[in-house]
């Protein structure tokens, strides 16, 4: 019944976005296309449910080409990352043609992010959960997590920092999700995915009293108030580092 649910919300929430956000993807997508004569669309191969690959689709905030130039992780200072790339990043606007990928099936509105086979290849048993459901556009880790660019500024491998920084508490997030979904749930990441928008601050409380209500751990709650990290930093050196043999 869950499932049913989430699909219905997922169709109809998708077409209804789709007609909305036109207006502003167009005149985006001209403009990313005018700024070097390249695709203003991004499409990338992602892993989802049941392990299986798909093509997801994003507004192109990067150089054409940029895959083959660094990292699956974006930091903050990437240097792959156009001027106008910025602005629509800031504002999330790259993630709303992943509003197509909804309404085909291959993701849903709330799930755990979808991630790159190279990533999907290096996860534990207990990570493997994160593929038994569709994969979303935002879950519990898109809201604490919204700020990764900037987590992952400054590393010289920015892979290697999401590794150590970022993928525990996301994964363990994702997974409490895989556990705990419900319509219920869905509506109120959508609305706190929203809010984050406004008021950042208070969409990391909604998170917390979403996974307090649902019996989480006080370490996942004080995760999702960004209070402390699930691993320490051993992410590798970072560019202000001289003394490191990368710099």
């Amino acid at each position: 019944m869950v499932e049913v649910s989430k699909r219905l919300l997922d169709v109809v929430a998708s077409l209804v976005g789709i007609l909305f956000v036109s207006p502003i993807l167009l005149p985006v997508m001209f403009m990313l296309w005018r700024q070097d004569g390249h695709s203003p669309l991004y499409v990338a191969q992602r892993v989802g449910k049941g392990n299986r690959t798909f093509l997801m689709v994003k507004l192109r905030s990067m150089v054409s080409g940029a895959d083959a130039m660094g990292w699956d992780s974006t930091k903050a200072d990437d240097p792959r990352i156009t001027p106008f790339g910025q602005i629509i990043r800031r504002y999330k606007l790259d993630e709303l043609p992943q509003l197509w990928n909804v309404l085909k099936g291959d993701m849903s509105l709330v799930g755990p992010r979808p991630n790159v086979r190279r990533e999907t290849m290096l996860y534990s048993p207990f990570e493997r959960r994160l593929l038994e459901v569709r994969p979303g556009i935002t879950d519990f880790s898109s809201i604490v997590f919204s700020d990764l660019g900037d987590i992952l500024k400054g590393h010289l491998d920015p892979n290697l920092a999401y590794r150590h920084l970022v993928r525990p508490g996301k994964s363990q997030l994702g997974v409490f999700y895989v556990e705990h979904r419900s319509l219920w749930v869905d509506l109120r990441l959508i609305w706190l995915t929203g809010l984050a928008f406004v008021s950042r601050p208070r969409a990391l409380e909604g998170v917390q009293r979403i996974l307090r209500r649902l019996g989480a751990s006080q370490e996942l709650v004080d995760l999702a108030g960004q209070r402390k990290l699930l691993v320490p930093d051993n992410a590798g050196p970072k560019a202000s580092d001289r003394s490191s043999p990368l710099y």
